[in-house]
């Protein structure tokens, strides 16, 4: 008997009962861990001494770790040199000499310069010219310098004498007058006085930078014995991953972690080998993973690491080799799904999918071994204390890592939390560092001082903006970044910038704020300490897909009316504090249509839910309309304005940001994105 076809709302029943029983079948795999002891399992199974030496040419050492000791095979000078361009002597023939008292000696008829060996002997009562570098002759013991001497033979000059390649005496048989007693020794040094034959140039263990190969190239030798890299296989797991450079389709993204992590693995001191995307399947999985346990020395692999149906990642690895998975969930956030393994000797990470949590993951766990196999110590970690300006929660029974941007305060630096989750791309890039918020703790409190790991090399910003984002805001910090002033912008909204500068955190706040009672915008933020420097004006609107027929070709009154009483049109509200907000609270007049608790925190992310089709309408300026190419119907024009620290307005980079604003140049640029400078 044929089956009958299931009807759709039959068939996705089914569908999420499959994926309740898979989600049953995987939760024995994810066995939360503290961070310590994930560690202490992955350690047990590790082999973290320095991989095996090879020699490679010179010129391809730099920054490798030396894998055994270097001894001097030659002199370091290989001679005894002069050190001066002068005159080659016997020290004892210049006892006594001084301006009244000058002691002469005649000129051998050579000039030794570098490059050609002495023929004469200095014999008493001579000297020879000789240049900076030259051989030290037979017979002399010191060198006297040009400007202690003075040629008796007219015509000649010594600098000339000395620089001639040959010597050409002919016709003359010059002297000098020695007027500085010289001791033996004085301005040579002498063969093997820097490095001596034998003597044990590098160490192993040595890290070599451009002084560490000059040593090296300064003994002869064109080739080094170096620790070598470990070679460490990068794989994406996901059927919504594409490579850079493609063309995304609907529910995808692009392949970031791929890119990080190989750059991540040469910081790192390792050799990446990029083996590309794999999808969701079992199967091609494992074989992708078996052929980089053969190709590599450890397996990094991002994405499917969590409890969701795709997720199939842990499920191939258990099966590659012994002792296979020792953790599945690390209390970390972000970080929790983190999976360590090891396969017949050889490291396999499957790191959590959002690039935030695989960069913290690496970090923590992967770069350790990568930098002990290619013989590197241990990073060493650079922190400094710094005040939490706002109440930071935390989630109770996770270690917990918050990302931060540090600005200086009035009483030292001061670290913004970043408002970018673990799913951002440019969250880990734009931060100075992070704090830990440890596992047994619910909240830090505003005011908490905290310490801060640094990332990379923090760099104290010239100017601070904190608040609301605008797109024509780059063209006035492009116009900072050509003279080479550098600026930190946190986008925390308009109230978040407001509240930064009256506690002084910021330079300047931008805001549109609009003030119901008056219908202006920002004057009323005005405060002691607190200054407003007019921006530029730019037009807020519903926006909506173009053709669809409660908008197009209405007044914005109008179709808003359409839109409220349609309770199959989906609104996009905006977050709490941002300036849209307030309008969008105005427009609706205490009620609640659908999608209002739909609260993104930019005017991009209002465009792309309406462009995508996951809401019907929002508020946003006309400038991202465009962006998006959607309808818009205008609503109000508003004032970005910028509130200003009284205090700081002297500072050299508030005064080029003033300046900018209103050079010509840069009201054109804003202009060009449809704003219209004050």
């Amino acid at each position: 008997m044929t089956r009958s076809p299931q009807r759709p709302r039959e068939e996705i029943r089914d569908r999420l009962a499959d994926a309740v029983r898979a989600a049953a079948r995987q939760e024995q795999f994810l066995e939360v861990v503290s961070a310590e002891e994930a560690q202490a399992r992955f350690a047990r199974y590790l082999d973290l001494t320095p991989l095996p030496g090879e020699g490679v040419p010179l010129d391809e050492t730099l920054g490798r770790v030396l894998a055994a000791d270097v001894a001097a095979g030659v002199d370091a000078p290989p001679f005894d040199r002069s050190n001066v361009d002068g005159f080659a002597v016997r020290a004892a023939d210049t006892t006594g000499a001084s301006d009244a008292v000058p002691r002469r000696l005649h000129l051998n008829e050579e000039v030794i310069v570098c490059g050609r060996a002495p023929a004469l002997t200095v014999a008493s009562g001579t000297a020879t010219a000789i240049a900076t570098g030259g051989v030290l002759p037979r017979g002399a013991d010191a060198v006297v310098m040009i400007e202690h001497t003075e040629l008796i033979e007219a015509g000649l000059f010594v600098h000339d004498l000395i620089r001639k390649p040959v010597p050409t005496f002919r016709d003359h048989a010059p002297a000098i007058d020695v007027r500085r007693a010289v001791a033996p020794g004085q301005f040579v040094s002498y063969a093997g006085s820097d490095i001596a034959r034998g003597e044990t140039l590098l160490r192993r263990g040595a890290h070599l930078t451009s002084r560490e190969i000059g040593m090296l190239a300064g003994c002869g030798f064109d080739r080094a014995d170096v620790v070598r890299r470990p070679t460490v296989a990068i794989l994406s797991t996901g059927n919504e991953l594409v490579r850079p450079g493609e063309t995304l389709r609907p529910g995808t993204v692009y392949d970031s972690n791929g890119e990080i992590l190989a750059a991540a693995v040469t910081e790192s001191g390792g050799v990446p080998v990029r083996l590309g995307i794999v999808a969701d399947d079992a199967a091609a999985l494992e074989a992708a993973l078996r052929d980089a346990l053969v190709r590599c020395d450890m397996v990094v692999l991002s994405g499917g690491t969590s409890k969701g149906v795709g997720d199939l990642s842990h499920q191939v690895v258990a099966r590659l080799g012994e002792p296979g998975i020792l953790v599945h969930g690390v209390a970390l956030k972000p970080g929790k799904p983190l999976c360590l393994a090891v396969a017949n000797g050889k490291p396999i990470v499957v790191l959590p999918g959002f690039p935030t949590s695989a960069i913290f993951t690496f970090h923590a766990f992967v770069a350790p071994v990568i930098r002990a196999r290619a013989g590197f110590p241990p990073e060493a970690e650079r922190t400094l204390d710094a005040t939490l300006p706002v109440r930071l929660p935390s989630e109770l029974g996770r270690k917990e890592f918050v990302l931060v941007a540090l600005v200086a305060g009035d009483d030292g630096p001061i670290a913004f939390p970043t408002p970018k989750g673990s799913g951002a791309i440019t969250a880990f890039s734009q931060a100075d560092g992070f704090l830990s918020v440890d596992a047994l703790s619910s909240a830090v409190d505003a005011g908490t001082r905290a310490k801060i790991t640094l990332i990379g090399e923090a760099h104290a910003p010239d100017l601070v903006i904190a608040g609301s984002h605008c797109v024509a805001l780059d063209a006035v910090l492009g116009a900072l970044a050509e003279r080479g002033l550098s600026a930190r912008t946190i986008a925390i909204g308009s109230l978040g910038g407001v509240a930064a500068a009256r506690r002084g955190e910021c330079d300047l706040a931008p805001v549109h704020v609009l003030d119901p009672a008056s219908g202006h915008y920002n004057k009323h933020l005005i405060a002691p300490g607190l200054a407003l420097v007019r921006g530029w004006e730019r037009l807020q609107g519903l926006v909506h897909r173009s053709g669809d027929a409660r908008f197009a070709g209405r007044a914005a009154a109008d179709a808003l009316k359409t839109a409220l009483a349609d309770p199959d049109c989906l609104m996009v509200n905006r977050n709490a504090g941002a300036g849209t907000r307030i309008l969008i609270d105005q427009l609706l007049e205490g009620s609640r249509p659908p999608g209002y608790g739909n609260q993104p925190r930019s005017h991009n992310a209002v465009a792309a839910a309406v462009g995508q089709g996951r809401a019907d309408w929002g508020v946003a300026i006309a400038s991202v309309a465009r962006l998006y190419g959607l309808g818009f119907l205008p609503l109000t024009p508003e004032a970005y304005d910028f509130l200003l620290v009284e205090r700081r307005r002297e500072r050299p980079a508030v005064q080029a940001f003033l300046a900018a604003l209103a050079d010509p140049a840069v009201r054109a640029r804003i202009a060009a994105l449809g704003m219209t400078p004050a």
